[in-house]
């Protein structure tokens, strides 16, 4: 549940016990607010721990310095047929534990993220399996013609498949369920860095691979990770000199950092939208046996109308969010000015609406979000629930860590949640219709927690699936996501930004979609 501000004497504590931190040469010290899930890369699609854990494995592409894609474990691809990419692999790799990489590994890979028990399987929706052709060599079957197959797998990290086996992990966990195997605390990648300690809430310590394939863009030894999930506590470490880097850093101290001697801000728009998802379910879940009154379109479109976005962007977010209509950044394929047009802030429309759906009088619901996640989770739900209210939708509000809220969320316990999206690892806006807005089903809606459906939507997706005239596809990228507004399937809040602050002297870039990538940190 939700927590407030730490005290003094909290706030001494918690700084005072980062003094394990030792400030060793090329060793970066950082901290945000939250943590890695597991080690097991398909357990999970929060992008947080996807990120973290692209420093111990490696996929077979890769988003490169400017978020191209570019060769990583596949030195080149081509397609042998229209549903078959056929990958020659790199050489002379090998995994932290000295076993060669080979297209045993891929295949292996490849068959346990496929596998019904992973979390990630909707990653690889449009993948059928994975064919050795010899020890360097791997075609991927697709169940029709497909893409998008290179920015999917630039999120599918590959695992040893000698070492699962040895270790009773060839089957996926899932963090949702509850399912955990080796894999879940213990990592072996051909990343630039290896785990030499992982503990959950407490810290995990990296240490570089001397021995990784490609040639290191850092000169760091040791990077030491520590989840600070206070604000506060996390801002006086920096400034008290415990910590190097902050990722993210609150809004309300960006000016005090960048004013301090010795510190340095850094900001760019981010990937993620901000939205909130509401029940398609007949019942809610908060009331068992009352009918949805989400079911009706008038219903969403009142608690659209009720929410003042433009006072969340000055009060909440510090003028740093961009308020959205869409479902997608400007950035993303799928994107369409059209679609982005604000809905338009009135209570009396909204209280209007309400009646003419025969809620005169309003009704009860709660709404469920993470306090530890985006920015300013807590604080924008807060304030939502508030707007609700006013409107007769009487909103009880629950906030909690997300290492309960997403598994919860991911098992259909919530009515109404917050849920942030930067449609990765494929930048593409049809990460948003196969995972978001698709039904759940055949690998895909994932993510789809307040079971939404629609069939114009589900005839879309399937269609840019397969549709390699880019224009097409696009276009129906677009069609979709109107529909998508059109139906309220979501309510879009913002685009959140994205701050690091760090100490000066160290040097990092800082990307769109929120992946911190210490491979390119160099530090004095």
């Amino acid at each position: 549940m939700s927590t407030m501000n730490l005290g003094g004497i909290a706030l001494a504590v918690a700084v005072g016990a980062l003094a394990g931190f030792t400030a060793e040469a090329k060793t970066l010290r950082w901290s945000s607010p939250t943590d890695l899930t597991t080690l097991d890369p398909y357990a999970h699609t929060e992008s947080f721990t996807t990120s973290m854990l692209h420093h111990v494995f490696d996929p077979l592409v890769r988003h490169g310095r400017n978020l191209e894609l570019e060769p990583a474990l596949a030195v080149s691809w081509k397609t042998v047929r229209p549903d078959t990419w056929r990958f020659e692999l790199r050489k002379n790799v090998k995994f932290h534990n000295g076993n060669p990489f080979t297209a045993d590994d891929v295949v292996a890979s490849i068959t346990r993220i496929l596998d019904p028990g992973s979390r990630a399987r909707g990653d690889l929706v449009a993948v059928d399996r994975a064919e050795k052709v010899d020890d360097f060599t791997v075609d991927i079957v697709t169940k029709g013609p497909y893409p998008l197959l290179l920015n999917d797998l630039s999120g599918i990290y590959i695992m040893d498949k000698e070492w699962m086996e040895a270790n009773g992990a060839l089957k996926p966990g899932d963090v949702s369920r509850g399912v955990s195997t080796a894999a879940s605390t213990s990592a072996v990648g051909t990343g630039p860095f290896k785990v030499e300690s992982f503990k959950p809430e407490a810290g995990t310590v990296f240490v570089v691979n001397p021995n990784w394939w490609d040639k290191p863009q850092h000169n760091l030894d040791r990077i030491e990770f520590k989840p600070i999930k206070s604000d506060a506590t996390r801002v006086a470490a920096l400034l008290s000199g415990e910590l190097d880097l902050i990722a993210p850093a609150p809004l309300q101290d960006l000016q005090r950092i960048g004013n301090s001697s010795g510190f340095k801000v850094i900001e760019e728009p981010s990937l993620r939208l901000i939205m909130l998802s509401l029940s398609s379910r007949p019942e809610l879940k908060t009331a068992p046996g009352q009918k949805n009154p989400m079911l009706d379109l008038r219903v969403r479109q009142a608690m659209w109308h009720a929410i003042d976005f433009e006072a969340l962007k000055k009060r909440v977010m510090r003028d740093k969010s961009r308020n959205t209509g869409t479902l997608v950044a400007p950035q993303v394929p799928g994107f369409a000015k059209d679609n982005d047009q604000l809905f338009g802030y009135d209570q009396d429309k909204a209280k209007k609406l309400l009646a003419e759906a025969g809620y005169p009088n309003g009704f009860k619901t709660k709404l469920n979000c993470p306090n530890d996640r985006y920015i300013n989770d807590e604080q924008t739900c807060v304030a939502i629930a508030s707007m609700w209210t006013k409107i007769g939708v009487q909103t009880e509000l629950q906030t909690e860590s997300r290492a309960t809220y997403f598994p919860r969320r991911d098992r259909g316990e919530f009515d109404n949640s917050m849920v942030g999206w930067a449609n990765m690892p494929s930048m593409d806006g049809f990460a948003t219709l196969s995972s978001l807005l698709a039904e759940q089903k055949d690998g895909y809606g994932g993510s789809n927690a307040g079971a939404y459906s629609n069939p114009k939507i589900e005839e879309l997706t399937r269609k840019a699936a397969v549709e390699l005239d880019e224009e097409k596809r696009r276009s129906m990228l677009v069609d979709a996501l109107k529909e998508a507004r059109d139906t309220v399937a979501y309510i879009p809040v913002h685009q959140q930004p994205v701050a690091w602050a760090m100490r000066d002297g160290v040097e990092i870039p800082q990307f769109p979609d929120e992946y911190v990538r210490l491979w390119f940190t160099n530090i004095k």
